[in-house]
């Protein structure tokens, strides 16, 4: 047997250090360790602390390399960021405005027929107006109903606009004489204020800038009113066109007892009242942002207005041939098909004979 002092024999696998013996304690093992044991002569000064901390080593290799890589995410991060404010700031492909177009079609009395004239309530008696109503009572509204994306509540409100535009736009004293058009302005859609206003301001007949295809208005100094209120009868259609657009088409009959300007109303056939009459047919258009803004957009507009001359400027203002007056040998200027550029192509009617006031 083997005595205390005795390494145990070959094989035996006893003793608190037989399991260290594949370890292997090489000098990099040692230079890692993070606590140093204190010397036989440290231990016998301070014999409460048998190890101290090692101070922490300089990181060996290239350091830079980690200052690169940082660099680096900080430039990508970067990039990100800024290739989304890239997207958002990129301007969104907006449709432009919608252009308005327009028809005026002056009515003239056939040959050399006179314009009836009289007291304007007989006139109106023996006109096919005399069932019209007066004023903003003929704007009727259709029966309100909502649509496949619009609620009946926004549904009215398009119609109150639509009737709201009708009346300023063809019974507001003040816009019949010329002497504003910021009633009807203030109702458009902002976008069509630049061609509304070149309209207003340098009236053109062509087809986009015809003062009366957004109004009607009278030349001022030649025509004045007789009274008894404007006599309409007309209708509103309204459908949805579009997910966000509605769509009202309106078609009304206007008509306006008219004198000379500066006539006293007295009998004679040169100073008596007279019939106007003027069809106006409208297609307003209502987006979501108009209905929010009680705004329309008007995209076309038919005006039929007489008895007339074809000579008039009937793009810029309304001057009726009053009683006793005719058309005589007034007729439009012969165009020329093959000539371009030739400037605006007169447009004109014959007025209908029934549509005057019966002897």
């Amino acid at each position: 047997m083997a005595g205390p002092g005795d390494p145990p024999p070959r094989g035996f696998s006893g003793g608190g250090d037989d399991e260290y013996r594949s370890t292997v304690f090489d000098e990099s093992f040692v230079r890692a360790a993070r606590l140093q044991e204190f010397s036989a002569r440290e231990r016998l000064a301070d014999c409460e602390h048998p190890v101290r901390p090692l101070p922490p080593r300089p990181l060996r290799g290239k350091p830079w390399r980690g200052l690169v890589l940082a660099v680096l995410i900080v430039f990508a991060f970067g990039a990100v960021v800024y290739a989304g404010v890239r997207v958002q700031q990129q301007p969104v492909d907006r449709p432009g405005p919608r252009v308005m177009s327009s028809t005026v079609v002056p009515l003239s009395p056939d040959g050399e027929s006179r314009v009836p004239g009289g007291r304007p309530a007989r006139l109106l008696e023996r006109s096919p107006a005399a069932e019209f109503y007066t004023g903003a009572a003929g704007v009727t509204l259709p029966p309100v109903r909502s649509t496949a994306h619009f609620a009946d509540t926004q549904v009215l409100a398009a119609l109150a606009v639509a009737k709201e535009y009708v009346v300023e736009s063809s019974l507001n004293p003040e816009v019949l004489s010329g002497e504003t058009t910021r009633p009807v302005r203030i109702l458009i859609d902002p976008d069509q204020h630049a061609q509304f206003d070149r309209s207003i301001e340098r009236p053109a007949a062509d087809g986009h800038h015809a003062a009366t295809g957004w109004l009607v208005r009278f030349a001022p100094g030649h025509t004045q009113f007789a009274g008894e209120g404007v006599r309409v009868r007309g209708t509103m259609e309204i459908r949805e066109t579009e997910a966000d657009a509605l769509e009202i088409v309106t078609d009304h009959v206007f008509v306006y007892a008219v004198r000379p300007a500066g006539a006293s109303g007295a009998r004679p056939d040169g100073e008596a009242a007279s019939l106007f009459t003027v069809r106006r047919e409208l297609r307003l258009r209502f987006d979501r942002e108009d209905l929010r803004d009680q705004h329309l957009t008007v995209e076309r507009s038919e005006v039929r207005a007489g008895p007339m001359s074809c000579a008039a400027r009937a793009h810029d203002a309304l001057r009726p041939l009053t009683a006793g007056q005719s058309a005589g040998g007034d007729h439009p200027a012969g165009t020329d098909p093959y000539v371009r550029g030739g400037g605006d192509s007169p447009v004109c009617g014959t007025l209908d004979p029934s549509s005057l006031p019966r002897p």
